[in-house]
């Protein structure tokens, strides 16, 4: 897999992975939306860890900066 989330995409994938669980576990978000958020902070919080966004793949989108 080659790289194609950028160093501040990764930033903002976590800081609203989080957000998303402390909605949901704080009570502020519940049922099928607070479910919703939970599975969508953890894949946020996969791709930024890994560095890989398959969507940006399949549409040829990357947040790195080019390497010379």
């Amino acid at each position: 897999m080659k790289t194609n989330v950028g160093s501040m995409d990764k930033v903002i994938r976590i800081v609203l992975a989080l957000i998303f669980a402390g909605l949901y576990f704080t009570g502020t978000v519940t049922g099928t939306l607070g479910l919703v958020l939970v599975i969508l902070g953890g894949v946020f919080l996969v791709t930024a860890l890994v560095g890989f966004c398959p969507l940006y793949a399949m549409v040829g989108l990357n947040t790195c900066p080019v390497k010379k």
